[in-house]
């Protein structure tokens, strides 16, 4: 075997239904959650959703995929302190002042910032008692993820809230396609 292979982690199966949460290579072996499971049982327990990051610009990934959640009954609770509002939407500058302006628990705390502002955002949601930090498509910082996870959070790393949503919850048809699940399984 190739030095360049040993160091290389094993790929996990990401269809995996059997476990809620799985440990994630290189991430000093903290659980993450990234399995259909453990994905769906967050989406269907949660209700409210405070989106750091969130753009009043209509075009930006993050209104998108706040857009589509408050549509599909979740409560957005914007946070970003270049804005007054958003969506309609009164928009706070820090998780902090969204957990007391709101006056209702937030369940998610959906970062769509840079992996090097993660760490105090994971702070800021054990502060406020978040149930779960979730780090969008692309960001992954694992500080923020022992952070979270050791304090009981469930941690979600790399994927979009939205795109998972549509995927578990049958929320495909907004992309045209109509239903419920996709999967390779075959129907038994």
């Amino acid at each position: 075997m190739r030095a360049e292979e040993a160091k290389e982690p094993k790929l996990l199966p990401h269809c995996s239904i059997s476990s809620a949460t799985r440990r994630h290579p290189g991430a000093g072996d903290m659980p993450i959650v990234d399995d259909i499971a453990g994905l769906r049982r967050i989406l269907t327990r949660s209700r409210t959703i405070a989106v750091v990051g969130l753009s009043a610009n209509w075009y930006r990934p993050s209104y998108f995929a706040a857009k589509y959640m408050r549509d599909h009954g979740y409560r957005i609770i914007p946070v970003n302190p270049t804005y007054a509002e958003v969506m309609g939407e009164r928009c706070y500058p820090d998780l902090p002042s969204a957990r007391e302006g709101a006056a209702i628990p937030i369940d998610i705390v959906d970062c769509f910032r840079k992996p090097a502002e993660i760490p105090p955002l994971a702070r800021d949601a054990i502060a406020i008692g978040a149930k779960v930090l979730w780090m969008q498509l692309g960001i992954r910082n694992d500080e923020a993820a022992k952070l979270a996870s050791d304090a009981g959070l469930d941690v979600v790393m790399n994927r979009c809230v939205k795109i998972e949503h549509a995927r578990l919850m049958g929320g495909l048809n907004w992309a045209g396609v109509n239903t419920g699940v996709i999967s390779a399984r075959r129907p038994v």
